[in-house]
């Protein structure tokens, strides 16, 4: 086996990218429906039984998730005081932080602690051989499309990509779930709790540093570059070539426009406008997760006399309600 290949440049990646791209799309003579669908009905074969375990995989994990929010989340949020708006934030974060943790975990095993060499010699991904003869220093073959075992290289290899994708995405999910749990629990009891706070400051810095070096480094050095470029060298006229590489440039542009975001608020915190790290999405507060106290307080409520005769009120003034 050759040596992985050394991870490119910025410039490497738009030049090499760029001319795959332009001379794939000069190459290809019909590149509308009819190929689209011709390049499917080939290649993408899918029998009623992955169609099942994709439909029972999902079930079972939104089952799931209701079972921890229902049976854990919500009871220990209930248990450590939180306050309301935080309570009802909460469930999500850890339902998430626990999803994220388990499939980055299981991503991390697999590439570096198995044969796969996909993390360190990304091109690998396109080679035909297991990863148990790779990892025996056999020489890979490039498959071709004349090859009777189209499909399921095909969906093995597309499925090597994702599990780059995801190790390089997750990451930043584990620790911002992680920051945001954190946040929650800083006011609980009726105390404030300094440690949750530092970790909630320590948790945002270290997620906008990731979130660079993972989504907006390694992620187009590795991933695009193997799937823009690579991809080619190692299998001409890849199927779906145009589809796949246009969703993850899609993708990276979402990565570069929230990461704009996250140096705006990052930059709002040094310069001293925003105080303390939180949370300001809204969330409704059901009535059945109010205590007896707060219900009974809200039932005492008088409305102003204003209200009873039947004014309106509008932007704090309080003017005659007309048809």
């Amino acid at each position: 086996m050759p040596p992985p290949e050394p991870m490119p440049g910025y410039g490497t990646l738009l030049r090499r990218g760029y001319g795959s791209l332009a001379t794939a799309a000069r190459g290809c003579g019909d590149c509308g429906w009819e190929l689209a669908r011709r390049t499917w009905a080939e290649n993408a074969h899918l029998g009623w039984a992955e169609v099942l375990l994709c439909g029972l995989c999902a079930l079972g994990w939104t089952a799931l998730r209701c079972a921890c929010s229902r049976s854990i989340f919500r009871p220990f949020g209930e248990w450590c005081n939180l306050q309301p708006k935080d309570a009802a934030k909460m469930p999500e974060s850890a339902w998430k932080l626990l999803f994220y943790t388990l499939s980055w975990s299981y991503g991390t095993y697999l590439l570096f602690f198995t044969d796969y060499p996909f993390f360190h010699d990304p091109p690998s991904v396109f080679y035909e051989s297991s990863p148990r003869v790779l990892g025996r220093g056999c020489q890979p073959t490039p498959l071709h499309p004349t090859s009777p075992s189209l499909p399921l290289p095909f969906s093995r290899r597309y499925h090597n990509v994702g599990i780059l994708v995801l190790f390089l995405h997750d990451i930043s999910d584990v620790q911002l779930e992680f920051t945001k749990l954190n946040v929650y629990f800083k006011h609980r009891g009726g105390v404030y709790h300094r440690l949750n706070d530092v970790i909630s400051n320590v948790g945002c810095l270290t997620f906008s540093v990731s979130w660079f070096w993972f989504r907006l480094y390694w992620f187009p050095l590795k991933v695009l570059y193997a799937t823009c470029y690579s991809s080619l060298q190692s299998v001409p006229n890849i199927p779906f070539y145009f589809f796949f590489n246009a969703l993850l440039l899609i993708l990276t542009l979402m990565n570069i426009y929230w990461f704009l975001y996250i140096v705006l608020f990052v930059a709002k915190v040094l310069m001293g406008q925003m105080q303390e790290v939180n949370d300001v999405r809204e969330y409704d507060v059901e009535d059945t997760g109010k205590s007896a106290r707060a219900r009974k307080r809200e039932a005492g409520i008088q409305l102003p006399k204003a209200l009873k005769e039947g004014l309106h009120l509008r932007n704090g003034l309080v003017k005659d309600k007309r048809l």
